[in-house]
């Protein structure tokens, strides 16, 4: 069994199968951006996308993610570091706060703007919906995804 995670395949030991996708990305990948908060699939901090499609992974196990494509927000960045688009707009539209729920909140975003790139503020709102933010009061953080438009129509989707 495999799973690809941020572009690289790993083999997925029988004992590993079923334990949480959230802490085998953060124990096993130290790739600790997604958030261990809920435990019931309600808050978002735990999102990641499969393949492409956002995921609360707080209660998903690694079996149920084996054989797809696995992103997680280290993943988002470009290999150097630099960071994708809309990470940028987060930091640029103060859409950051204590940071908690950002990386879910991010990828929530990046998938729902690959698949509309002209979406409306109603629009960016109800796709972040399921993402609980509890410190800046959603406001910069749509201001944000609003800003991160242009981007992804310009093929920067993908950086």
């Amino acid at each position: 069994m495999t799973i690809i995670v941020n572009g690289r395949t790993h083999e997925i030991a029988p004992e590993q199968a079923d334990k949480r996708l959230v802490m085998f990305l953060r124990e096993d990948l130290d790739l600790t951006g997604a958030k261990n908060a809920c435990d019931i699939g309600a808050c978002g901090a735990c999102t990641i996308l499969l393949d492409d499609a956002p995921m609360k992974i707080c209660t998903k196990t690694v079996r149920e993610a084996a054989g797809h494509r696995v992103l997680t927000i280290e993943g988002l960045a470009a290999p150097d570091g630099t960071l994708h688009p809309l990470q940028q707009a987060f930091v640029d539209h103060g859409a950051i706060q204590c940071g908690f729920c950002t990386p879910g909140m991010v990828l929530t975003a990046h998938a729902f703007l690959l698949k509309n790139q002209n979406p409306s503020r109603a629009e960016i709102g109800r796709a972040i919906y399921g993402n609980l933010c509890r410190c800046t009061g959603y406001q910069q953080i749509v201001d944000a995804i609003e800003a991160a438009v242009p981007s992804y129509r310009h093929g920067a989707e993908r950086s």
